[in-house]
């Protein structure tokens, strides 16, 4: 099995006429480059994404630079649709975008947009654990593992990945038989994801799945992804942490039934408009924030994000003046 690498390139490009890649502002600089050494001359490209998201996690701007840079026709879809506008989440996404603090007050039965307003991060924390094992799953019949998903803006802090991650898990699989890897305890049944490309295994950074068996004796634990075991030696399990909460930045390119996110001061500096906007776009039938006003209108109204000094933009500009 090959090992890393690509395998197509300009001397063996891809046997199409058209080539559509979705969520094409998750692509890198790196990345992009290796994609259109394998795309054949005569073919059309069609990127689809969102720039409003979080950028790429590694280097580059690539989708917006292509955008700015008036080189290629672009289609912006920003018109709500009739159907569309039932949604909540559809609608107070499109106001995060335009720096619009979505409405958090009232309580529609029905609704898929929800805000709970708790000033304490501790507080907080406890009514997150309590939104994912009973309240969610009790009202709209939701599988706590498997349709519910915890974002946060970060890993430490009482409402980050980590402490949130030790919560969940003591709330939903209070397992023994689970083996102790630095501060934290793996066992069967846990929600776990890869958090590296691992092309022997055929797992990558991001995909989640479930703990089925942990074999002591063999020093091995099996985890299944959409149905399919997968054995790590213990010397591996460096390439899983638990999943009941991730961040926003590890959802990327990713949706799920229901979103459960913490919005609190603490984590300021984390607070983007891009960052609400991602979290909030994960859910496709339910989204509950849990935390203050003010830390919600500070991260939609922080559009700053930071700067890429990629000049794509203009070498791309200045490729197209010269033809």
């Amino acid at each position: 099995m090959a090992k890393g690498g690509f395998q197509r390139n300009e001397n063996r490009p891809l046997e199409c006429d058209l080539v559509v890649i979705d969520e094409a502002s998750m692509i890198d600089t790196v990345l992009m480059y290796h994609l259109l050494k394998a795309v054949p001359s005569h073919a059309v490209l069609v990127l689809v994404g969102d720039v409003n998201q979080l950028p790429s996690v590694g280097p580059g701007n690539v989708l917006n630079d292509i955008i700015s840079s008036g080189i290629a026709p672009v289609v912006t879809l920003n018109e709500i649709f009739r159907q569309a506008r039932k949604s909540r989440i559809v609608v107070n996404a499109h106001l995060i975008n335009q720096g619009i603090v979505p409405e958090t007050g009232g309580s529609q039965v029905d609704g898929d947009f929800f805000f709970i307003e708790q000033n304490d991060p501790e507080r907080a924390v406890e009514v997150i654990t309590e939104l994912v094992t009973h309240r969610i799953p009790d009202r709209f019949g939701l599988d706590p593992f498997d349709d519910i998903q915890v974002l946060t803006p970060m890993h430490k802090g009482s409402a980050g990945a980590v402490n949130l991650n030790a919560r969940l898990q003591k709330a939903l699989n209070p397992a023994e038989n689970g083996i102790v890897r630095g501060e934290t305890t793996l066992a069967p049944s846990d929600k776990v994801m890869q958090v590296r490309n691992n092309y022997d295994k055929e797992v990558f950074n991001g995909d989640i799945g479930r703990i089925s068996v942990i074999d002591h004796d063999a020093r091995q634990v099996t985890v299944m992804f959409d149905g399919r075991g997968v054995v790590y030696d213990f010397s591996e399990l460096d390439e899983l942490v638990l999943a009941y909460a991730i961040s926003v930045h590890k959802s990327q390119g990713s949706e799920y039934p229901a979103v459960v996110m913490p919005v609190l001061t603490q984590h300021y500096i984390m607070l983007w408009r891009n960052l609400i906007y991602t979290a909030v776009t994960r859910g496709r039938r339910l989204v509950v924030m849990v935390g203050t006003k003010r830390a919600l209108a500070i991260g939609v109204n922080n559009n700053r994000t930071s700067l890429r000094y990629t000049r794509l933009k203009q070498r791309l500009s200045a490729s197209a003046a010269t033809k």
